[in-house]
């Protein structure tokens, strides 16, 4: 079997969905900036940018494509068990992806309503609104989602932002983990396995944004370590471009600028490929185009959000508006918090029936000076799991977890065969002191990500980080001795077959008739606690995408503006279906009658959590702000919360 790659395999589609995704963010900046985000906007540009394609890269384009030679690869391909899993496991993400609609809860909460908000109003702005996350987030996935939104008019495409990063994801890690030394039969073996993690696998069909931004953090390093040999301009802007995109896609991603800069920074002071002692600037072939690209990493990065964060909030980071426990207080408690917390999200069983149980006695059982420090430190759910793996929380999970670290001990089992051993594939990328560098830095950017971070649900937020850190924990030849073994043969087996299950069962896109058979099992044992938990729960997940739909269908048809009244983690994503029909106006609870009204607002909807969260009730309110109660009804947005009583108000002042 050869362990090699035809780069133009996948090298060619990676520059394609660089140039995309800088394209639809540089856009999104821009036409928000004159006011134009809008069709006609999009319709302009789209003109544009084509011209300029054909102006200068037709002539790149291969002019012949060999279908049958392209089949033969293919098969060739997938005819080992590793390679023929990873391809039906993206049929069925796929398949999961086009029968459900999007059920991610921070998509619907906050992702998706804010980009409606810009495209409405033709632009960027901070709005009005308790739900901070609309205003102080960054915008990679955003703005990929807003032509999506604006000429669709419909969420149901936005997975293909997750699940075409998704189908990259094996090429980049054979790529990059060859370059770092990883020798090609272990790396050919990761490159199948990783994307089956569970974090990856679950959001390759969803509208999260935690994995697409890991194919930016693997070209980042790919491209700028193809720099160090080719001596090409190119792979230096495609490595500048994918690291800019990384830092805009979350900004939890910023520490892992550390290990490309030590890649970076050195090349930048080489000699050129002819031994001259002109930098490598000289290898940019103009100033005007050196200037153009590095404004455009800017626009694409975190860079513009931390601007804006500076000017409505005063704070670059937007942790000023954040809730308690998001700024971790101690670095200490977060580096050995964090740890825990990895751990515990990665190594527990993906069916856990007793996720309950430890929910409500975690902290009484730990020693009360590991709970004091984490109580202090992190988000109040910092302990939580649950039965079954979701991309709301889950890591690489289970099976990966426990195959690598048996990987890493079967390594520190075997010795050497000779003093020679070497202990690394050498891939003639990098210099040997500077390859491991780059392999400790990503360690030192997950140290520098829990310092700061209390966020509960970490193991997700780190999904670019897991490719980086694998590597130095699979170089030397002692793994290309462990993959050869029949014990490592049975664990990949094991790994991609319980990927299918976790695949299946995920309550957002069940692949098999969940609220028949549950539904059927609870009539017939309705005293088993699980089967009414599982029942609950797919329940749910099946209206996750439309919350409100008892509440929209309340309202007049005829209203083009309606008010939202909840908490910031209440989603208004119903009230905006059919898209591009209506606008969705948020109030506050400090918001007067006259505001409200001034704003076009007649009908308004209000959540009851909202009120009981603020230490006041509905029909306190309802006095304050001289409404009329339309209707009332219980809808249950997150099983963990029950029913919540939702209400339609007129708030227009006329009986």
């Amino acid at each position: 079997m050869g362990y090699r790659l035809d780069p133009m395999s996948f090298l060619s589609f990676v520059k394609a969905w660089l140039w995309i995704s800088a394209l639809a963010t540089g856009t999104g900046w821009i036409l928000s900036a004159l006011g134009e985000l809008n069709r006609r906007g999009y319709v302009v540009t789209f003109a544009i940018i084509l011209f300029l394609f054909w102006a200068f890269q037709h002539k790149q384009v291969p002019k012949s494509f060999n279908l049958k030679r392209s089949l033969k690869k293919f098969q060739k391909r997938f005819r080992h068990l590793l390679p023929l899993g990873f391809l039906i496991l993206s049929v069925l993400v796929l398949a999961g992806a086009v029968l459900y609609a999007p059920t991610n809860h921070t998509a619907l909460t906050y992702r998706i309503p804010r980009v409606l908000q810009w495209l409405v109003h033709e632009r960027w702005f901070w709005i009005h609104t308790s739900n901070y996350r609309m205003n102080d987030r960054a915008c990679g996935i955003e703005w990929l989602s807003a032509p999506l939104l604006l000429f669709t008019r419909s969420d149901r495409a936005l997975f293909l932002l997750n699940f075409i990063p998704f189908l990259l994801l094996p090429g980049l890690v054979f790529s990059l983990f060859t370059r770092l030394g990883v020798w090609p039969r272990v790396a050919w073996q990761w490159m199948w396995l990783l994307p089956t993690g569970y974090t990856f696998l679950l959001q390759a069909g969803s509208t999260g944004n935690d994995t697409f931004p890991t194919i930016y953090a693997l070209a980042a390093l790919d491209f700028a370590c193809r720099a160090w040999t080719s001596r090409r301009a190119a792979d230096l802007f495609h490595s500048l471009i994918a690291a800019a995109l990384l830092t805009g896609a979350k900004a939890s991603n910023l520490p892992l600028l550390l290990p490309w800069a030590i890649i970076i920074v050195p090349l930048l002071r080489r000699k050129v490929a002819d031994g001259s002692r002109q930098r490598m600037g000289s290898l940019l072939p103009r100033l005007a185009l050196n200037v153009l690209v590095f404004l455009s990493a800017a626009l694409v990065s975190f860079l513009p959000t931390a601007i804006l964060n500076l000017r409505y909030c005063g704070d670059w980071s937007g942790l000023a508006l954040e809730r308690a426990g998001m700024d971790m207080k101690s670095p200490l408690v977060g580096i050995w918090g964090n740890a825990l917390l990895f751990l515990l999200d990665n190594f527990i069983p993906p069916f856990f029936p007793g996720a309950g149980w430890w929910n409500q006695n975690a902290l009484s059982l730990l020693p009360s000076f590991v709970v004091r420090p984490l109580i202090a430190n992190f988000e109040s759910s910092f302990h939580w799991l649950w039965e079954l793996p979701t991309e709301d929380w889950v890591g690489i999970g289970f099976g990966l977890s426990w195959l690598l670290l048996a990987a890493v001990l079967a390594g520190l089992w075997l010795k050497p065969v000779s003093s020679h051993s070497p202990a690394s594939h050498s891939s003639g990328t990098l210099p040997a002191p500077w390859r491991r560098l780059v392999l400790w830095s990503a360690w030192v950017a997950l140290l520098a990500y829990s310092m700061k971070s209390g966020m509960s649900t970490g193991a997700r937020l780190i999904s670019p980080y897991y490719p980086l850190l694998l590597p130095l924990l699979l170089t030397g030849w002692k793994q290309t001795v462990i993959v050869r073994g029949g014990w490592w043969r049975v664990g990949t087996w094991l790994v991609v077959a319980l990927a299918f299950p976790v695949l299946a069962l995920t309550p957002g896109r069940p692949l098999w008739p969940a609220k028949t058979i549950l539904s059927k099992l609870h009539r017939a044992h309705p005293e088993e606690r699980l089967i009414a938990r599982a029942a609950n729960v797919y329940s749910v997940y099946a209206t996750r995408s439309d919350p409100l739909a008892g509440v929209r269908s309340l309202l007049p048809p005829t209203i083009k503006i309606v008010g939202f009244l909840g908490r910031g983690d209440d989603p208004d994503i119903s009230l905006w279906r059919p898209f591009g029909g209506r606008r969705v106006e948020h109030v506050l609870l400090s918001d007067s009658a006259l505001q409200v009204r001034r704003r076009g607002i007649k009908y308004l909807a209000a959540g009851d959590n909202n009120f009981a969260l603020n230490r006041t009730t509905f029909d306190a309110w309802l006095q304050t702000i001289g409404g009329e109660l339309i209707a009332m009804t219980n809808i249950t947005v997150r099983v963990s919360e029950g029913p919540q009583t939702w209400y339609l108000v007129n708030v227009s002042g006329q009986r």
